[in-house]
């Protein structure tokens, strides 16, 4: 067959991401059936799929333009797909784990202790408090800080892992090559030098607000235990907080004055059952009545 050549699954699964009309369940649909390592067209022709998805494995198979984008994106970044050593376990427990992720830093990280800490954008002092007294002590027990990389608590909690000589993971809910806040632009160059940029959209795909709920699975995935410090009781925190229960992973909520809007969030959490820190340390009680339904999405 001309132009015949066997290409690695993370090749062909990027380059099917590549192509247009195909989303995550369709995708899946097709690597679902990509049962050896090395891809050839008489593999796709043989797949057990719709003609024309076994067309368009195919035109990404022989698309020289994706093989091109395949090329530059390995340049900029690294890329995992959910079949490579280097995914991280944890995320492949998760209900619809990305299949194809996009890295820059030391992904190593990944296999370490997380502990992810979201809040609110517009927090105030007392996460700032908080998590300066908290951090530090994560940060002895080798424990990594993951976060979004969003103004607010998540800017506070990347700075003072790093001002802790800690490690840190930002997941970001656009490519790679954006930088988003702007005003972010330099942490987030600091964490890929000395942590983990980690995000599963094409690098040059730029923020828009669906995606961070989408991001939001994967900061609790990623972790074993999710903080919640400051945030409102409709909010992405709490998307995130509920994400993590329903994934068994520990939840934790810093509990706030009645008064202030900021604290709903946490105050319903651990009204619900998570773990309150009370202490600047995660304790390691479990609570098998935490309650998803008084959860709030977005």
């Amino acid at each position: 067959m001309e132009g015949f050549y066997f290409m690695n699954k993370t090749d062909f699964l990027l380059r099917l991401k590549l192509q247009k009309g195909i989303g995550y369940v369709k995708m899946l649909q097709i690597a679902m059936q990509l049962d050896t390592e090395e891809i050839d067209p008489i593999q796709l022709n043989a797949l057990d799929l719709p003609l024309a998805l076994r067309e368009t494995c195919l035109k990404a198979y022989q698309d020289d333009r994706a093989g091109l984008a395949v090329s530059r994106i390995s340049q900029q970044c690294k890329v995992i797909s959910f079949f490579d050593n280097e995914y991280p376990e944890r995320l492949r427990q998760i209900y619809q784990p990305p299949l194809i992720l996009f890295a820059r830093g030391n992904l190593e990280l990944l296999n370490q202790k997380i502990a992810t800490i979201v809040g609110s954008r517009l927090a105030t002092a007392y996460s700032q408090e908080v998590i300066n007294k908290m951090v530090p002590g994560l940060v002895k027990q080798k424990i990594v800080i993951a976060s979004g990389l969003a103004k607010g608590v998540d800017t506070m909690a990347h700075q003072a892992a790093l001002g802790n000589n800690g490690r840190t993971i930002a997941v970001l809910g656009n490519g790679l090559n954006h930088f988003y806040p702007m005003q972010n632009h330099f942490l987030q160059e600091q964490i890929a030098s000395s942590g983990l940029l980690l995000s599963e959209y094409l690098p040059d795909t730029p923020p828009r607000p669906f995606r961070f709920p989408q991001r939001n699975r994967l900061l609790a995935g990623i972790s074993e235990s999710v903080i919640v410090t400051e945030a409102k009781e409709k909010s992405g925190s709490l998307i995130t907080a509920n994400l993590a229960l329903q994934e068994n992973r520990d939840v934790y909520a810093v509990p706030g004055p009645v008064t202030s809007v900021l604290s709903e969030g946490p105050n319903r959490l651990i009204e619900a059952g998570a773990t309150p820190i009370i202490d600047y340390e995660l304790k390691k009680e479990r609570f098998d009545n935490l309650e998803s339904s008084i959860l709030f999405s977005e």
